[in-house]
């Protein structure tokens, strides 16, 4: 294959060869299929959080008394305590003003209410995040109730535009790191390519991992999946990134070699 050779044309980047199909395609094709790649990956997390976290929220504010407050950095709270508000297999929420460790929940990420902390359990342990002070929030359900039934349309769509916003400036980052990288690989498998077809390329070999990662927390928020290997997938996405880079440009045409004169037919 030389460089004179048309290139194939660039529509999937799951290969190799579809990726180095990229670097040869105008920058609005791969802007393209990075939106559609980046939208797969916003409706997975927009049906995760309306499937498995928020409809645990909207059940543990129907748990909540009619009267409480968290004022100057305390919580005001009018029922009982230990008490679990809501829980299923991914979230779980609950009060325990002592933190008592009475109610600890099988979920893979709890969020416990306590007097002047929220303490938040996960994989790594537990943290706590104390309230702030000098300050006043409703902790009540008829005004929490109100409040979340007016933000969560607004909160799926924001995430929706956080995911393809930041994996498209991500991507658009990490590509300007990493095209020079790519082109010395290129440089060095004589494979024809500049800057501008490097960095398309770069782009193009991030989305495998996205599509990977993806397609793990759509196991994921079906329960078939837990959240380690949540995290080995997330780095697996990260390492297929480079090892995308690295072979792709090897599908690139070869630089056609320069014919050299014969210096013993010069001057006939």
């Amino acid at each position: 294959m030389t460089a004179s050779e048309p290139s194939p044309v660039a529509w999937e980047p799951l290969t190799p060869r579809g990726v180095a199909a990229f670097a040869h395609a105008r920058l609005g094709r791969l802007l393209l299929v990075q939106f559609i790649v980046a939208a797969l990956a916003a409706i997975t997390v927009n049906r995760f959080l309306d499937d498995d976290c928020f409809p645990t929220i909207t059940a543990a504010l129907a748990q909540m008394p009619d009267q409480g407050e968290i004022r100057d950095g305390q919580l005001h709270w009018h029922g009982n305590s230990p008490q679990l508000l809501a829980e299923d297999h991914f979230l779980a929420l609950n009060v325990d003003l002592d933190h008592s460790g009475q109610m600890r929940s099988p979920a893979q990420v709890q969020v416990e209410f306590g007097r002047d902390s929220v303490r938040v359990f996960s994989l790594f342990g537990y943290a706590d995040f104390r309230y702030p002070a000098g300050q006043s929030f409703y902790f009540d359900r008829p005004d929490l109730e109100a409040i979340w039934g007016a933000w969560e349309p607004d909160l799926l769509a924001m995430a929706i535009a956080a995911v393809v916003g930041g994996l498209g400036l991500s991507w658009a980052l990490l590509a300007t790191l990493y095209f020079l990288p790519t082109w010395l690989v290129c440089y060095f498998a004589d494979r024809a390519a500049n800057f501008r077809q490097c960095w398309r390329l770069a782009g193009a070999a991030l989305m495998p991992g996205a599509l990977l990662f993806t397609g793990t927390m759509v196991f994921y928020a079906l329960g078939a999946l837990d959240l380690i290997h949540v995290l080995l997938a997330f780095t697996a996405h990260l390492v297929l990134g480079w090892i995308y880079l690295l072979v792709s440009p090897l599908f690139l045409p070869r630089v056609a070699p320069v014919a050299k004169a014969n210096p013993f037919l010069a001057g006939h």
